[in-house]
């Protein structure tokens, strides 16, 4: 009898254990999330453990009792049901471009409870070069809103290598290096993606042990937070990349990466068939655990990035070696490599463990790497696309392609292989409904019509279903938003923003100023937008779309007053080149008092941030030039670089503290007929304002004032 009952108390005991786990599930995470977000509604949510879907994520929501019923399977998958409550039942959304957040009047209430599953297992975010593009001064209060737009979208697996630059330090400190020495081989903060990428070494330092720390104390608050809101962070590996200095202070086998793009001196690559590989490999990994702990599950990071010199390596043995020492420190982790024109080479896949590597396919709204290389020789792999490029203006995203070629690549014979969907822009403050469209797709079932899922976003994303903007944004769609055929790589530049020449094709040396959409109906489609404007001046979102597209109308424009510029200079007609000149340069300043008007489009913000992410005077100079530095010249000492205006950005207070200066010169030299510049002129004057001080704070026009220029503009 008394086994009996010590039986009925363990089966007792189990099951309320069982019942504790799943009512008692820890979504504190997610309420804070809520109140620090939408405080509103925070008090009004209550949240359920549900257990997942045949093993996907999975959602419920309900109301009751005047409450926000939320099940789900986890506390990242908990974040997105929120999101999906307040988007498509609240009308409310928040966006790297202005948020539409405020409270509404009712609590809406659901007639039936709605319930959706989750495609796949990854949604993916982050590009390295967002690192420095977006993120390279950020702090804990701009990450924390990071994080938690991260988590509202979805996002369960992001690249995240802030503090790698201690890992480094200890490392070399640990085999020979002084600190000065240690130090010189770690990039200023607006270069820290192309030193994690193997590009350079160095540049835009040297930082100092301060920054150094703060990064790490602040990767460790990164690192928490993520685990709280359910998202896998992506950490540095070991793969070879070592400093140039290196084979000067051990005697080592390592092979001259040659120079990258711009002139610079990639690090070099230390043979994994050599003995300091295991050894500097297995400190690395020391050094790792001791700052991040040993709860990593993955870790990005690959050889021969864009180029550099493989040959002599046997790619396959080293690749291997790799990600066989990866695993001796961090056991069952997986390597995440980049899709990226030839990446990863076929020879480098032969050398793994496929099940611990995942492919993220970057370039998806062009190619279609994943079908043309065979699933990636059956390696696991996420659809994503770039979108943007050095995080320069422009409005763009092939939004219909997002969505037909997940839903073909799902139902392909790779759609196993096809592990999820993810964003890796090289700049993300910009174009937000790319955002929103790609990582939603990572919760639909059938193939999504977007001139039908945006009626949705126009509703969410300023808080009203206004038939006169739900029309504009039809047009959009059919213009900016559409997806053509033609390749291009990032948004269609403006001539504002290029060097001036006789004949401009691009501003930086990949872009392009073609644009593959009707210019009419896309200024059609503006003028609608635009003409609701006095229902909206609450709205942060409203405006700063509204400033985006009038910056974009006005590019247009400027494209078709340059090309009557520089015919009426072929044919020597004086005065017609001085009157269009006078109209650009006039076009220009009208541009720029524009964009000076929204934060999102202004130097100062950008300026003032790395600023702030100083804390010594020796800290802000260093800060100031990366910041400068990176969106004009970009780096080097070279007149001749591809890289110059490679991340330039159409901002109130840089088109008029530079580039009108610059067309100014070469309206002056035209004038007398110096058709082409003396020396570096233009690079000269790039470097120079990039190394003087200040922040080039701009004024803002008066409300009054806004709206006659923006009236003026559409007129």
């Amino acid at each position: 009898m008394k086994f009996f009952l010590r039986i009925i108390t363990l089966i007792t005991f189990c099951v309320i254990m069982i019942s504790f786990s799943v009512q008692g599930q820890d979504f504190t995470p997610v309420r804070q999330l809520a109140q620090r977000r939408v405080p509103w509604l925070a008090p009004k949510l209550v949240f359920f453990m549900l257990a997942t879907d045949n093993g996907k994520d999975v959602f419920e929501i309900s109301t009751k009792d005047n409450k926000v019923r939320i099940a789900a399977s986890n506390a990242n998958t908990a974040a997105t049901a929120l999101n999906w409550y307040l988007k498509y039942y609240c009308h409310r959304s928040m966006s790297h471009m202005g948020d539409n957040l405020s409270p509404v009047a009712v609590l809406p209430l659901l007639k039936n409870k709605v319930r959706i599953v989750a495609e796949f297992p990854v949604r993916y975010a982050l590009n390295y070069c967002t690192i420095s593009y977006t993120m390279a001064f950020y702090k804990w209060n701009d990450w924390e809103r990071e994080l938690d737009w991260m988590a509202l979208n979805g996002v369960n697996l992001m690249l995240a290598p802030v503090g790698t630059e201690a890992v480094w330090e200890n490392t070399l400190k640990r085999i020979g290096y002084s600190d000065k020495e240690a130090l010189g081989f770690i990039p200023g903060p607006g270069f820290t993606a192309w030193w994690l990428m193997g590009n350079l070494e160095g540049w835009g330092g040297p930082v100092t042990q301060i920054m150094i720390d703060r990064q790490t104390a602040l990767q460790r608050q990164i690192l928490s937070r993520m685990k709280q809101l359910g998202i896998s962070p992506i950490l540095q590996a070991f793969y070879g990349v070592v400093p140039t200095s290196l084979k000067n202070k051990m005697n080592v086998q390592v092979v001259d990466q040659g120079n990258w793009v711009g002139g610079f001196k990639r690090p070099d690559f230390l043979l994994p068939t050599d003995t300091s590989f295991k050894k500097i490999a297995g400190i690395y990994y020391e050094e790792m655990q001791k700052l991040y702990g040993k709860d990593i599950h993955y870790f990005g990071g690959e050889p021969f990035h864009e180029g550099g010199k493989s040959a002599g390596i046997d790619i396959t043995a080293s690749a291997k070696e790799i990600q066989h020492v990866m695993q001796q420190y961090y056991p069952a982790s997986t390597w995440v490599l980049q899709g990226w024109q030839e990446n990863p080479s076929k020879s480098l896949l032969q050398g793994l463990d496929r099940s611990k590597a995942l492919v993220i396919e970057l370039f998806g709204e062009n190619t279609n790497n994943w079908e043309q290389r065979n699933g990636y020789d059956s390696t696991s792999f996420v659809w994503s696309n770039v979108s943007n490029f050095g995080e320069k203006n422009g409005l763009y995203g092939k939004l219909q392609r997002f969505a037909s070629e997940v839903y073909r690549a799902k139902n392909s014979k790779y759609g196993n292989l096809l592990k999820g969907v993810g964003v890796i822009p090289e700049g993300i403050r910009n174009n937000p409904v790319a955002y929103d469209l790609m990582l939603e797709l990572g919760w639909h079932k059938d193939s999504v019509d977007v001139s039908k899922w945006i009626k949705g976003y126009v509703k969410y994303r300023y808080g009203t279903n206004n038939d006169t903007i739900q029309n504009a944004w039809q047009q959009l769609l059919q213009t900016v938003y559409s997806s053509p055929e033609q390749y291009q790589e990032g948004p269609s530049e403006s001539i504002f923003c290029a060097r001036p020449a006789v004949r401009i094709n691009s501003v930086s040396s990949w872009g392009t100023r073609v644009r593959n959409y009707d210019l009419k109906q896309f200024e059609a489609a503006v003028k609608l937008f635009v003409s609701v404007s006095p229902g909206f001046e609450n709205s942060e979102t409203y405006k700063t779309d509204r400033v985006d597209f009038l910056r974009q109308l006005m590019a247009n424009r400027a494209d078709t007053v340059y090309a009557t510029m520089i015919k009426a200079l072929k044919s020597n007609n004086k005065v017609l080149f001085n009157t269009t000149s006078d109209q650009f340069c006039h076009m220009l300043m009208m541009q720029d008092s524009l964009l000076s008007s929204n934060k999102y489009f202004s130097l100062s913000t950008w300026l003032n941030a790395a600023e702030r992410f100083g804390i010594t005077p020796q800290e802000k100079i260093i800060a100031l030039q990366n910041a400068k530095a990176q969106i004009t010249y970009w780096g080097g000492n070279n007149p001749k670089t591809d890289l110059r205006d490679y991340a330039h950005k159409e901002w109130g207070g840089l088109l008029s503290s530079l580039y009108v200066e610059r067309w100014k010169r070469f309206i002056k030299d035209t004038n007398a007929d110096q058709l082409k510049p003396k020396g570096n002129v233009y690079f000269d004057m790039e470097k120079k304002w990039a190394d003087s001080p200040g922040v080039y704070q701009q004024g803002q026009l008066p409300e009054d004032k806004l709206n006659d220029l923006i009236n003026r503009i559409i007129k």
